[in-house]
Protein backbone atom coordinates (compact mmCIF):
# COMPACT_ATOMS: atom_id res chain seq x y z
CA UNK A 1 0.00 0.00 0.00
CA UNK A 2 1.41 3.61 -1.10
CA UNK A 3 0.95 6.14 1.93
CA UNK A 4 -0.70 8.90 1.12
CA UNK A 5 0.58 12.66 2.98
CA UNK A 6 -2.22 13.95 5.46
CA UNK A 7 -2.43 16.90 7.27
CA UNK A 8 -0.43 17.12 10.44
CA UNK A 9 -1.71 17.39 13.96
CA UNK A 10 0.18 20.41 16.21
CA UNK A 11 2.50 19.02 18.74
CA UNK A 12 1.37 21.50 21.09
CA UNK A 13 -2.57 19.59 20.82
CA UNK A 14 -0.86 15.92 20.66
CA UNK A 15 0.79 16.75 23.91
CA UNK A 16 -2.83 16.75 25.76
CA UNK A 17 -3.68 13.49 23.83
CA UNK A 18 -4.30 9.93 25.77
CA UNK A 19 -1.56 7.71 24.58
CA UNK A 20 -1.32 3.95 23.26
CA UNK A 21 1.98 2.87 22.08
CA UNK A 22 2.64 0.14 19.98
CA UNK A 23 4.10 -2.93 22.28
CA UNK A 24 4.63 -6.24 21.82
CA UNK A 25 2.96 -8.73 19.25
CA UNK A 26 -0.72 -8.99 19.74
CA UNK A 27 -3.40 -10.61 18.01
CA UNK A 28 -4.35 -8.07 15.62
CA UNK A 29 -8.34 -7.89 14.38
CA UNK A 30 -7.15 -6.98 10.76
CA UNK A 31 -10.13 -6.01 8.86
CA UNK A 32 -11.91 -8.84 6.55
CA UNK A 33 -10.55 -8.84 3.07
CA UNK A 34 -14.23 -9.10 2.02
CA UNK A 35 -15.35 -5.79 3.64
CA UNK A 36 -15.59 -3.25 1.26
CA UNK A 37 -13.39 -0.61 1.54
CA UNK A 38 -15.37 2.68 2.67
CA UNK A 39 -13.53 4.92 -0.35
CA UNK A 40 -15.26 2.14 -3.09
CA UNK A 41 -18.87 3.03 -1.52
CA UNK A 42 -18.38 6.54 -1.76
CA UNK A 43 -17.65 6.73 -5.81
CA UNK A 44 -20.83 8.02 -6.47
CA UNK A 45 -21.13 10.34 -3.86
CA UNK A 46 -18.85 11.72 -2.57
CA UNK A 47 -19.08 12.14 1.15
CA UNK A 48 -16.99 9.70 2.90
CA UNK A 49 -14.25 11.86 4.68
CA UNK A 50 -11.04 9.99 5.00
CA UNK A 51 -10.26 12.41 8.50
CA UNK A 52 -10.91 10.40 11.05
CA UNK A 53 -7.13 9.54 11.60
CA UNK A 54 -4.66 12.86 11.75
CA UNK A 55 -0.85 11.73 11.44
CA UNK A 56 2.48 13.54 12.00
CA UNK A 57 6.00 12.49 11.73
CA UNK A 58 8.82 14.03 13.54
CA UNK A 59 12.60 12.88 12.56
CA UNK A 60 12.65 11.89 8.71
CA UNK A 61 15.06 14.06 6.90
CA UNK A 62 14.33 15.77 3.71
CA UNK A 63 17.21 14.01 2.46
CA UNK A 64 19.82 11.00 2.71
CA UNK A 65 22.49 9.31 1.35
CA UNK A 66 22.49 5.81 0.54
CA UNK A 67 24.67 3.09 2.37
CA UNK A 68 24.98 5.82 5.68
CA UNK A 69 23.26 3.73 8.35
CA UNK A 70 20.29 4.05 10.65
CA UNK A 71 17.71 7.12 10.63
CA UNK A 72 15.48 6.88 13.57
CA UNK A 73 12.43 8.58 13.60
CA UNK A 74 8.28 8.35 15.49
CA UNK A 75 4.83 8.52 14.00
CA UNK A 76 1.79 9.24 15.08
CA UNK A 77 -1.84 8.42 14.53
CA UNK A 78 -4.77 10.09 16.59
CA UNK A 79 -7.82 9.73 16.32
CA UNK A 80 -9.55 13.01 15.58
CA UNK A 81 -13.43 11.55 15.66
CA UNK A 82 -16.01 11.14 18.31
CA UNK A 83 -16.04 7.26 17.49
CA UNK A 84 -14.24 4.34 18.73
CA UNK A 85 -12.10 2.69 15.81
CA UNK A 86 -12.55 -0.73 15.89
CA UNK A 87 -10.44 -3.57 14.02
CA UNK A 88 -7.79 -1.46 14.26
CA UNK A 89 -4.41 -2.53 12.70
CA UNK A 90 -0.96 -0.68 11.93
CA UNK A 91 1.76 -1.20 9.12
CA UNK A 92 4.59 0.72 8.53
CA UNK A 93 6.42 1.10 5.27
CA UNK A 94 9.22 2.44 3.35
CA UNK A 95 9.51 2.64 -0.49
CA UNK A 96 8.91 5.47 -3.18
CA UNK A 97 6.62 6.31 -5.78
CA UNK A 98 7.09 5.17 -9.31
CA UNK A 99 5.45 7.00 -11.99
CA UNK A 100 6.87 5.72 -15.02
CA UNK A 101 7.25 2.52 -16.60
CA UNK A 102 10.91 1.54 -16.49
CA UNK A 103 11.18 3.23 -12.75
CA UNK A 104 11.96 0.73 -9.66
CA UNK A 105 10.48 1.19 -6.41
CA UNK A 106 13.45 1.79 -3.24
CA UNK A 107 11.56 -0.36 -0.94
CA UNK A 108 13.41 -3.54 -1.67
CA UNK A 109 17.02 -1.50 -1.08
CA UNK A 110 16.26 -0.18 2.16
CA UNK A 111 15.40 -1.65 5.68
CA UNK A 112 12.79 -0.30 8.05
CA UNK A 113 12.61 -1.50 11.89
CA UNK A 114 10.14 -0.64 14.55
CA UNK A 115 11.22 -0.41 18.55
CA UNK A 116 9.89 -3.22 19.96
CA UNK A 117 8.84 -2.33 23.87
CA UNK A 118 8.29 -5.77 24.80
CA UNK A 119 11.67 -7.24 23.77
CA UNK A 120 14.10 -3.78 23.93
CA UNK A 121 14.99 -4.25 20.88
CA UNK A 122 14.63 -3.54 17.20
CA UNK A 123 12.63 -6.31 14.75
CA UNK A 124 12.83 -6.05 11.16
CA UNK A 125 10.10 -5.55 8.76
CA UNK A 126 10.05 -7.70 5.37
CA UNK A 127 7.48 -8.60 2.99
CA UNK A 128 7.37 -11.99 1.34
CA UNK A 129 8.08 -9.93 -2.06
CA UNK A 130 10.82 -8.50 -0.87
CA UNK A 131 10.00 -4.92 0.16
CA UNK A 132 10.89 -3.33 3.38
CA UNK A 133 7.22 -3.41 5.39
CA UNK A 134 4.94 -5.12 7.51
CA UNK A 135 2.67 -5.52 9.93
CA UNK A 136 3.11 -3.37 13.57
CA UNK A 137 1.83 -4.73 16.52
CA UNK A 138 -0.23 -2.16 18.29
CA UNK A 139 -3.84 -1.62 19.63
CA UNK A 140 -6.51 -3.37 18.20
CA UNK A 141 -8.96 -0.15 18.97
CA UNK A 142 -8.63 3.52 19.45
CA UNK A 143 -10.93 5.33 21.59
CA UNK A 144 -12.03 8.96 20.45
CA UNK A 145 -8.94 11.65 20.77
CA UNK A 146 -6.17 8.66 21.49
CA UNK A 147 -3.32 8.38 20.26
CA UNK A 148 -0.90 5.54 18.74
CA UNK A 149 3.28 6.27 18.66
CA UNK A 150 5.52 4.04 16.64
CA UNK A 151 9.70 4.49 17.02
CA UNK A 152 10.76 3.48 13.60
CA UNK A 153 14.03 3.37 11.90
CA UNK A 154 15.36 3.02 8.32
CA UNK A 155 18.44 2.97 5.94
CA UNK A 156 18.90 2.49 2.25
CA UNK A 157 21.81 0.93 0.93
CA UNK A 158 24.41 1.69 -0.73
CA UNK A 159 23.09 -0.14 -3.72
CA UNK A 160 20.39 1.69 -4.88
CA UNK A 161 20.81 2.60 -8.03
CA UNK A 162 21.16 6.22 -9.02
CA UNK A 163 20.42 6.45 -12.53
CA UNK A 164 16.53 7.62 -11.61
CA UNK A 165 15.37 10.24 -9.10
CA UNK A 166 13.23 8.75 -6.11
CA UNK A 167 9.83 10.27 -4.47
CA UNK A 168 10.50 8.46 -1.28
CA UNK A 169 9.14 7.66 1.93
CA UNK A 170 8.12 6.33 5.02
CA UNK A 171 5.77 5.99 7.78
CA UNK A 172 2.65 3.87 9.23
CA UNK A 173 -0.77 2.72 8.30
CA UNK A 174 -3.65 2.69 10.58
CA UNK A 175 -6.81 0.87 9.29
CA UNK A 176 -10.31 0.29 10.44
CA UNK A 177 -14.01 -0.97 10.11
CA UNK A 178 -16.19 1.69 9.91
CA UNK A 179 -19.52 2.20 9.33
CA UNK A 180 -20.83 4.16 6.15
CA UNK A 181 -24.18 4.25 4.10
CA UNK A 182 -25.93 1.00 6.35
CA UNK A 183 -22.38 -1.01 5.24
CA UNK A 184 -19.42 -2.05 7.38
CA UNK A 185 -16.26 -0.86 4.99
CA UNK A 186 -13.05 -0.33 6.06
CA UNK A 187 -10.92 2.67 5.89
CA UNK A 188 -7.06 3.94 6.85
CA UNK A 189 -5.44 6.97 7.91
CA UNK A 190 -1.50 7.98 7.18
CA UNK A 191 1.73 9.11 9.05
CA UNK A 192 4.58 9.41 6.70
CA UNK A 193 7.43 11.68 5.91
CA UNK A 194 9.10 12.06 2.27
CA UNK A 195 12.62 12.08 1.83
CA UNK A 196 14.92 11.96 -1.03
CA UNK A 197 17.64 10.36 -2.16
CA UNK A 198 21.31 12.06 -3.15
CA UNK A 199 24.64 10.45 -3.65
CA UNK A 200 27.66 11.82 -1.09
Amino acid sequence: MKLRRVLSLSAASAALLPVAVAAAPASQAAPDADVPTCYDLDTAHGQYHGNTLVGRTFGVPRSITPGTGWTTYTATLTNASAKKLRSFELSAELGSYVYNEGERDLSPYGDLQYWDTSRHAWTTLRRADGKAGGTVPGPTTLEPRASVHVQLRFRVGGDLPMDQTYDAFTGVVGTFVDHYRDTDCSAHGNADGSFFPHKA
